[in-house]
């Protein structure tokens, strides 16, 4: 009788068990197909066997573009996250040519699309100490704030009414800008400990947030474009994790750009499709399911659960669903599909869904990688 009852005892704790196993807020076990390290290792493979600006790119090249820029900085997290100092190693092999032979790929940082290059040497520098990459990527993070010397008058009388208010001179108000823009801004403040650029980042991610979120704390492409398009509000949600990630809790804008992040995710949760992902047009179920924005939601709603800024319980299953859903994409060669091309604005509803859909485009390859070391991240 004894025995019976154990076995019956020990058959309810192992289905306790199974049951908690499946019900439970769970970031860490994966189907072998999701296993981030493996999604982590193709991925990054093939950046690093990638030539420069691979996807659809000039001949020859003429300068580095962001969504490498995005892709490398996404490398350099995985070797980190991963311990793998062999793929530091040759991600920063693939940067060396910049000082001589490659030069002449290195942008100017007189626009936020090519000032967010100055992450992957900020980046670089935090994990080598290597001084060379430090005063590159400290260039580009005060060039976002120190007017060029050879612009026109007139150029630099309209640049000075946005540095007056303690924002860049950069500022455009387009919804990217708060990935390219914070981003320097907060890897500067990483590697050097100078509030001034954290705290400066925080004012213009407020400012940003105060003119164009919307009610249902997503964001139109621009004014003339009122359309939810989704890779244009991933970049404001990554903006906002990556910044939220690095700010010191007495800053005092960090209140009010987590409440504006915890608005978007909640509108994110009501957006998700039954797929997993999110659309081209978030808010239209009609609209093709696009990798590049719905990976950066992900990376934002496991960034959110991670650090306690959103309820575990609620988001963890939507990160889940959707983090499964988007390695599906991701082929044998280790491109994900489904990727928007890059987009201006219009104002027409037609043109956001006769968008093309890329294989292999760095802007969703990046996402992808910065999902994975969120996921890896203890």
């Amino acid at each position: 009788m004894i025995t019976i009852v154990r076995s019956i005892l020990s058959g309810i704790a192992m289905s306790l068990a199974l049951y908690a196993t499946a019900q439970s807020v769970d970031l860490k076990n994966w189907p072998e197909k999701a296993n981030p390290i493996s999604v982590g290792r193709l991925v990054v493979q093939r950046f690093v066997e990638s030539p420069h600006n691979s996807f659809k790119p000039p001949s020859p090249p003429k300068s580095i573009t962001y969504p490498e820029v995005c892709t490398w900085y996404g490398a350099l997290k995985f070797a980190e996250i991963s311990q793998n100092r062999t793929l530091l190693d040759k991600l920063t092999q693939r940067f060396m040519p910049f000082f001589d032979t490659e030069k002449h790929l290195v942008p100017r940082p007189w626009h936020v699309d090519y000032a967010v290059f100055g992450t992957v040497p900020l980046e670089l520098y935090r994990q080598t100490k290597n001084n060379t990459f430090l005063e590159m990527g400290m260039r580009f993070a005060d060039a976002q704030w120190s007017i060029p010397i050879d612009s026109p008058q007139t150029v630099k009388d309209a640049y000075q009414k946005f540095l007056d208010k303690g924002l860049t001179w950069q500022t455009r108000y387009w919804i990217d800008d708060m990935y390219m823009i914070t981003m320097v801004q907060s890897k500067a403040f990483q590697v050097t400990g100078e509030r001034k650029y954290i705290d400066r980042a925080a004012h213009e991610m407020l400012v940003y947030l105060d003119t164009i979120q919307k009610e249902n704390g997503l964001f139109y492409h621009a004014p003339d474009a009122p359309f939810f398009w989704g890779r244009g509000n991933g970049w404001m949600a990554a903006g906002m994790s990556e910044l939220l990630s690095a700010l010191p809790n007495d800053n005092p804008n960090k209140s009010a750009i987590l409440a504006a992040y915890r608005r978007m995710m909640a509108s994110l949760k009501r957006y998700q499709r039954e797929d997993g992902l999110w659309g081209q047009l978030i808010d239209k179920p009609e609209s093709w399911p696009e990798t590049s924005g719905s990976a950066m939601f992900t990376y934002a709603l496991i960034t959110g659960v991670k650090n306690g800024w959103l309820d575990a319980k609620e988001y963890t299953p939507i990160a889940r669903k959707a983090w499964i859903a988007l390695v599906g994409y991701i082929n044998k060669e280790g491109d994900i599909a489904n990727v928007c091309e890059g987009t201006n604005r219009k104002n027409d509803y037609q043109y956001y869904l006769d968008r093309k859909q890329n294989t292999g485009d760095m802007h969703g390859q990046a996402p992808i990688l910065w999902c994975i070391y969120a996921l890896l991240k203890k």
